[in-house]
Parts: structure tokens; sequence; C-alpha cells
């Protein structure tokens, strides 16, 4: 049921963000993206060994491979809006938090500005999804014994454990430890000095990264979930003896538990075992009929 669960995600984040909507525009420069980065029309926007490639050509392609599913992918989340707006379905800020979580718990170390982009991107997919599968099921019904039994032998995976995601150096002693920390405080780069310093021959070219691990986990050195505990999301640590040698430790995210009562989660099982029974994909194409829908690629 995972699998199914993480597929789900996968494809809807795919579908909502397949390419760039394509706006012509006049002006002789364009955007490129949201750093300010600028396209001017009138030149080639690539070039291969004396082949100029146009921006026009660029578009054209963009719009033939991309236009309709672009369009299609709009017109489909304008609708489930809508149509939940009008039918008053809401999703618990809770399950969103804990969709949020797992994806996050998926994600390689992201900095402040990147994180907070992509949990906005995730969390306005989730909410669609969400809003999608109970529209989908709204007439289906289910009996209440099936799913109290099906919350009672998967409950636990609706949850999500506390946890914490780290990077660490690790060195011979304390005297390279205090070099390494003295360069941290001057500004150096976490990962480029764990590529130079750490023993760790399996985390060091990756900047010492060691992955995200549920508060209760034990598959870290000694020491390293007590100070991490009692440190502050993005800083690193005092130099201390631990298991594997003496150890600088980064904390990026403190992940917290998410958990639900039956009453709770009650509702979305319910809409998933109707999407099961029913054999019904997240597609909005079924929705289309309740709204006034004109589009350039109708009939």
């Amino acid at each position: 049921m995972q699998k199914k669960f993480l597929l789900a995600v996968i494809v809807v984040l795919i579908i909502t963000n397949i390419a760039t909507l394509l706006l012509w525009n006049d002006d002789e420069k364009v955007a490129l993206d949201n750093n300010g980065s600028e396209i001017d029309q009138d030149k080639p926007v690539a070039t291969v060994d004396g082949e100029e490639f146009s921006y026009k050509e660029w578009m054209k392609s963009l719009q033939e491979n991309y236009g309709e599913e672009q369009l299609k992918g709009m017109i489909d989340q304008a609708v489930v809006k809508q149509l939940a707006d009008k039918n008053n379905i809401e999703i618990d800020d809770k399950v969103i938090a804990r969709e949020v979580a797992m994806l996050t718990s998926m994600q390689s170390p992201m900095s402040v500005k990147e994180t907070k982009k992509k949990v906005n991107e995730w969390r306005e997919d989730i909410l669609y999804r969400y809003q999608l599968g109970a529209l989908l099921t709204a007439d289906t019904s289910i009996p209440e014994e099936e799913i109290r039994t099906h919350f009672e032998e998967y409950g636990d995976q609706y949850n999500f454990q506390a946890s914490l995601q780290l990077s660490h150096i690790v060195v011979p002693d304390f005297g390279t430890a205090e070099k390494v920390k003295k360069e941290l405080d001057n500004g150096a780069s976490f990962d480029l000095l764990a590529q130079e310093y750490s023993t760790d021959e399996e985390t060091k070219k990756s900047g010492g990264y060691l992955g995200l691990f549920v508060n209760k986990s034990q598959f870290l050195p000694g020491g390293y979930l007590e100070t991490a505990s009692q440190m502050d999301e993005r800083t690193y640590s005092e130099p201390f003896q631990s298991d594997a040698g003496v150890a600088i430790i980064y904390l990026h995210q403190k992940l917290p538990s998410i958990t639900f009562k039956y009453e709770e989660i009650k509702p979305y099982i319910k809409r998933e075992l109707a999407l099961g029974k029913s054999n019904q994909t997240l597609t909005a194409d079924p929705l289309w009929d309740k709204l006034d829908i004109d589009w350039v690629f109708g009939e």
C-alpha cells in the first residue's frame, strides 16, 4: 500500500509540473526564471556547431509537445478547486503536514529557500490530490466495519515518526576537531570540510550527509541523537566523542511526530478504499461534465 501511495504522489507531481506555462510575449526580452534571467527573442536560444535554434522554434516545439497537456492540467486544477469549494471539501492541515514530512524525508538536504519553495509546491499538489479523491468518491459507501478493520491493520502506516536529518564530520582527535570547528566558525562550508577532513569514507564524498533517522534509531553512533536533540535546525555542534571518533554533526531539519486517531484519519481511509474498489485513477476527467468548460483543444 505504501508503494501505491508513493506512486500516486509521483504521478500527480509529474502531471502538474510537466512543463512551464507557455506565454507569447511581444516584448524583445522575456523572463527565463524567477531569478531575473531574461531571454532575447531575437537571438538564438542555443547553437550546436554553428546550427542555431531560435526562440520561436523552441516555443513552437514546447507548444506542440506540451501545450495541450499543460493547459489540461491547469483546467483540472481549476475544476477540482471550484467543486471542492462548492461542496465544502476541506483537508485537515495535519494530513497535509504528514504528507509534507514524508516527501521531505525522501529529499537530500535543502536550503531554507529551497525548502520553502518545495513545501509550497507540495502543499498545492497534496491539497489537489486529496480534494480530487474526495470528489471522485463522494457517492461511494464503505461499511464502517471495513474502515475500522483497515485502520487496525494498517493504521501505523498513516503515522510519521519524529526524525532528524543529519550530516557529520568524523576526525581522529579533538585537536583536528577544534581546527575544523574554527573553520566552520569562520564561515567555511560544512560539506567541503567533510570532504577534506572526515575519516568516514562512506559519507565524506557527499559532504558528510548521513540521512534521515527516527529519534529512536539504533543505527547512529553513540552521542549523535543526544547531541542533535539539543540543537537548532541548520546548526553544527561542538566536537564530541562518539563511537565513530571525534565528531561534529550538522542538523539540517527536525521533522515532528505526526499520529492519527481513528476518527481523524477515517475519512481518508474511506476515500482510499473507495478508490480501490472502483478502480478509479486520480484523474479529474470524470468531473469535467459538472462544470461549463470551453478550451482551445475541445471539440
